[in-house]
């Protein structure tokens, strides 16, 4: 018998997927088109191991101790951990060693560490750089005037596997606010394109936000409370 905790979780799940199915028809795009990244920031093992139940194993945190103390609490499953918070370069050894892709990539300083890093340990993993298309000074993210330099900076560190673009909109009641900072990322995506770059990733869109995200474009939006329930205190 399905555990409450697993059906609590399994119905939440559902519920999203039909919500970002219909967001997609209403943009007319495919379901398909649009992944979506349980975001298992300050939810215990118990949580992840009950979305696991459900086929899914990739999942966004934003501290690299939290990684490391669930990664040994869930140490028989098979997970891909994603970094989706901002990163400091002293922390670049164990994301090297545990995490499977990072979204917060914004500087070349932390590129360079991580690279080392990874070279290190012998590992690649999948990045996607993160642009602050917000004015909020507490938003993080590179400069998107800085976007192409960067990018071109980035293909000799072959550890370094650029999928993507990643953004956080501002928070604001304006719908118009914030889909311009989606669009705002979709339009450096195709400036970067025609320059040479593949860049096949949006990572943008959150819980309270996605609709405007997929209608702009979209490939992956980052859920967390809606799928594992209301969020515990911060530790």
């Amino acid at each position: 018998m399905m555990s409450t905790l697993n059906h609590d979780v399994a119905t939440r799940w559902a519920g999203v997927r039909q919500r970002v199915d219909e967001a997609c028809r209403e943009a007319g795009r495919a379901p398909a088109s649009v992944d979506i990244l349980p975001v298992s920031k300050t939810f215990g093992p118990e949580m992840i191991r009950a979305a696991l139940a459900l086929g899914l194993r990739r999942f966004g945190e934003n501290k690299v101790q939290e990684i490391g103390e669930k990664s040994l609490a869930l140490a028989d499953c098979d997970i891909d951990w994603v970094m989706i918070g901002h990163l400091q370069t002293n922390k670049a050894r164990e994301v090297a060693r545990q995490v499977a892709e990072l979204q917060s990539l914004d500087r070349l300083e932390l590129a360079d560490v991580l690279h080392r890093r990874l070279q290190h340990e012998g590992r690649a993993i999948d990045v996607l750089v993160q642009v602050k298309t917000s004015s909020e000074p507490s938003k993080h993210g590179l400069p998107p005037e800085q976007l192409l330099s960067f990018l071109d900076a980035l293909r000799g560190r072959d550890t370094l596997r650029v999928r993507g673009l990643m953004t956080l909109a501002t928070q604001s009641d304006d719908p118009a606010q914030v889909r311009g900072c989606f669009r705002r990322l979709r339009e450096l995506r195709d400036q970067a394109g025609a320059e040479g770059h593949d860049l096949p990733r949006l990572s943008m869109g959150m819980s309270g936000d996605f609709p405007l995200a997929i209608a702009e474009g979209a490939t992956e939006v980052r859920i967390g409370s809606a799928i594992f329930g209301a969020r515990p205190a911060v530790r």
